[in-house]
C-alpha cells in the first residue's frame, strides 16, 4: 500500500517522543538519508557545489562526530562510502535499540543506489508537512478520480503502477487513449514515469527486466544484474531477467520512490489477492472506495476483513506512521499484513512493531505475515461447516 494514506502521527505518539528525546540522533539519520537519496537522483556529479540538502547533512554529521570525539568523514564522497560500507549499528549515532540492531547498509555497495531502508529513513515521520514524491502523485490521482466519481479508474491506475513499472515511449503515449484510466489520468501517469538513465543500459544497448517484479535491473561491475527491490534481491532467484530494448520514443520507468513504495507492496497485495482466490475461492475487492485500504476480504458468513499490506524494512517507523483504517466500506476486523521474508530477516519484527504502535491502535489492527494471514482465513472457513475451502494441508502449515 502506498504511504499516501498515512498522515503525521497524532500528538503524544511514539514518533513525537523520539523526536523529543535528546539522546536520539534519528533526525540526523533522516537528514543523512535524505542527502543520500538526493545524490542518487542526480544523473551527474553535482558541480560546482553540492545541493544545500546534501552539504547541510554532511556538515551536521561532521559537527556531531567532533562533539563525540569521533573521526568524521573527510568529504561528502567519504560520507557516501560510510553508507555502503558501514551498517547502521556501526555509525556514531545514538539510535533506539531497534534501529541499531538493523544490520543493513543504507546504500548498495555494488549499484551505489540507496537501499529501501535509506528511503524509509528519508521520510520524516515527525513532520506532517513532509511528503514523498509518490504521495503527491497518488493523492493527485485520488483527487481526479473522486472528482470524476470513477473509483474504477483509480483501481486501474494502481494496477498499472504495480504491474507495468517500465514502459516504452510508444506505450506511454498510447495510455492516453486507454479508457480504464489513461483518458482521465494520463497527465498524472506521465509524471509518474521518467526517462531511464544510461546507468541501466547493458553493453549491447539492451536493458534487463526483472522476471518477478518487471522493474529494470541494475548492471553490476562483474557483468551480472541486480533488482533494486528488497523482495526480489532477498530470494536470489532473479539475477538474470529478460532482455528489453527501447523503441524510438525511448524507455521510461516509474520514479524510484514509486517503485519502492507502490510497486513493491502492490505486488504483495496482488499476490495475496491471487492466493485468496486460488486457495479458498474468495474474491477480494482491491483498493475499495478510493483506497480506503488495500483488500476487502468477504467471508461466507457475511463478515468482511480489511487488509492493508506493507513491505517495510523498519517496523518501528511502520508502527509510528500507522493510522486507523477508514471505516467506509465497513469491516469486522482490520489486519496489517507484511511479507513473510521481513520476519525472517528480523525475528523481532512483530515485537518491535507492537512496542512502538500508538496505544489508540493497539486493539484496532492485527499485524500478521502473509502466510499466517492465509492460514487464519483457512481456519475461519474450516471452523464453519458448509463453507468452501480448498486449502491443502501444506497451505495450512506453510
Amino acid at each position: 500500500m502506498s504511504d499516501a494514506h498515512t498522515e503525521g502521527p497524532a500528538p503524544g505518539s511514539a514518533a513525537e517522543a523520539a523526536a523529543a528525546d535528546p539522546g536520539s540522533d534519528e533526525s540526523l539519520l533522516r537528514q543523512i538519508a535524505g542527502a543520500l537519496a538526493c545524490l542518487s537522483r542526480h544523473r551527474t556529479v553535482p558541480h560546482p557545489v553540492y545541493p544545500a540538502k546534501v552539504q547541510n547533512a554532511y556538515n551536521r554529521l561532521v559537527l556531531h562526530c567532533l562533539r563525540r570525539g569521533e573521526q568524521p568523514p573527510g568529504s561528502i564522497p567519504e560520507m557516501v562510502r560510510w553508507a555502503y560500507e558501514r551498517p547502521l549499528r556501526a555509525w556514531p549515532l545514538d539510535l533506539p535499540a531497534e534501529a541499531r540492531a538493523v544490520d543493513d547498509l543504507l546504500v548498495d555497495p555494488e549499484t551505489r543506489l540507496p537501499h529501501q531502508l535509506c528511503l524509509e529513513w528519508e521520510v520524516d515521520a515527525v513532520d506532517p508537512a513532509a511528503e514523498l514524491f509518490e504521495n503527491q502523485r497518488i493523492l493527485e490521482a485520488l483527487a481526479e478520480c473522486r472528482a470524476a466519481r470513477n473509483p474504477g479508474a483509480y483501481t486501474a491506475f494502481r494496477s498499472l503502477l504495480t504491474t507495468r513499472p517500465v514502459l516504452t515511449g510508444a506505450e506511454l503515449a498510447l495510455l492516453g487513449g486507454d479508457p480504464a484510466c489513461g483518458m482521465l489520468l494520463h497527465h498524472v501517469i506521465k509524471r509518474c514515469y521518467e526517462p531511464v538513465p544510461a546507468s541501466y543500459r547493458c553493453a549491447d544497448s539492451t536493458y534487463r527486466q526483472c522476471g518477478r517484479c518487471r522493474c529494470l535491473m541494475v548492471p553490476l561491475p562483474d557483468g551480472g544484474h541486480r533488482c533494486e527491490l528488497d523482495r526480489c534481491r532477498r530470494d536470489g532467484t532473479t539475477d538474470t531477467g529478460s532482455s528489453l530494448r527501447a523503441d524510438q520514443g525511448g524507455l521510461y520507468q516509474l520514479s524510484r520512490p514509486l517503485r519502492m513504495f507502490v510497486t513493491s507492496p502492490g505486488l504483495a497485495e496482488t499476490d495475496l489477492e491471487a492466493a485468496l482466490r486460488r486457495r479458498f475461492g474468495i474474491t477480494a475487492e482491491m483498493w475499495p472506495n478510493y483506497d480506503a485500504y488495500d483488500l476487502r476480504v468477504p467471508l461466507p458468513d457475511g463478515r468482511f476483513w480489511a487488509v492493508d499490506v506493507k513491505d517495510r524494512v523498519n517496523p518501528v517507523q511502520l508502527a509510528r506512521t500507522l493510522t486507523p483504517f477508514r471505516s467506509d466500506p465497513p469491516y469486522d476486523r482490520a489486519f496489517l499484513v507484511v511479507p513473510r521474508y521481513r520476519f525472517r530477516d528480523n525475528e523481532a519484527y512483530g515485537r518491535q512493531f507492537r512496542r512502538h504502535l500508538p496505544d489508540a491502535l493497539t486493539d484496532r489492527v492485527t499485524l500478521l505475515d502473509d502466510r499466517t494471514f492465509l492460514r487464519l482465513v483457512g481456519d475461519e472457513l474450516a471452523a464453519r461447516p458448509g463453507t468452501h475451502s480448498d486449502a491443502t494441508e501444506g497451505d495450512r502449515h506453510a
